[in-house]
């Protein structure tokens, strides 16, 4: 069990425990002991702990470029990529790499910036894309801002899925499929 999913275990079971005390509290039924006052403290110290927690796993992902998902779904994202390709796949590109070789560079290329590297130089050295392979976004439903911002729907689902699904400074990867995301893997960093 990786430590994420034992911190997120361990909040869930603090917020069930914390909402049950509060529960019993209100409805008059408060275990004895403590008086219902201390119980009510308990209840909502533990709900602030596991809170606090829960920031405190975020923020660090957020460090580690882990993608930890936005609290409310973002009206406007601005996202940088490395689109990595393969043979066939990206138009007016001549592309060599073999699917199996590109799919290798991906993984390497997201290790790479999870661990810190400067993504800029990634785009610039790796991508298939023209540097600096940065692209404004609106959710579904908004209006683009202007000329430098795209629809969700305006790019490929994979890549839209994903760069919607990261908090700002996260990085994660659009895998390659052929209907959802055709080009290849995108290695995504949502800038803000």
């Amino acid at each position: 069990m990786t430590r994420e999913v034992q911190v997120n275990d361990m909040i869930r079971r603090g917020l069930r425990l914390a909402s049950l005390l509060l529960v019993l509290v209100a409805v008059g039924c408060a275990p004895k002991g403590p008086s219902a006052e201390d119980t009510a403290k308990a209840a909502a110290d533990s709900a602030a702990a596991a809170q606090a927690m829960a920031d405190s796993l975020a923020k660090a992902a957020a460090a580690n470029t882990m993608p930890v998902a936005p609290a409310t779904p973002p009206e406007h994202i601005k996202v940088q990529h490395v689109l990595i390709g393969f043979v066939g796949k990206i138009p007016g590109k001549n592309v060599t790499r073999t699917q199996e070789e590109a799919e290798k560079l991906a993984a390497e290329i997201l290790e790479r910036a999870r661990k810190g590297e400067d993504f800029d130089q990634l785009v610039e050295q790796y991508t298939d894309d023209q540097p600096p392979g940065i692209y404004g976004l609106a959710n579904t439903g908004v209006t683009p801002s202007g000329q430098d911002e795209y629809p969700r729907n305006g790019m490929v689902k994979g890549f839209s899925d994903v760069a919607f699904s990261l908090s700002p400074g996260n990085i994660d990867v659009a895998k390659y499929d052929p209907k959802d995301s055709p080009y290849g893997w995108h290695i995504i960093k949502r800038i803000k």
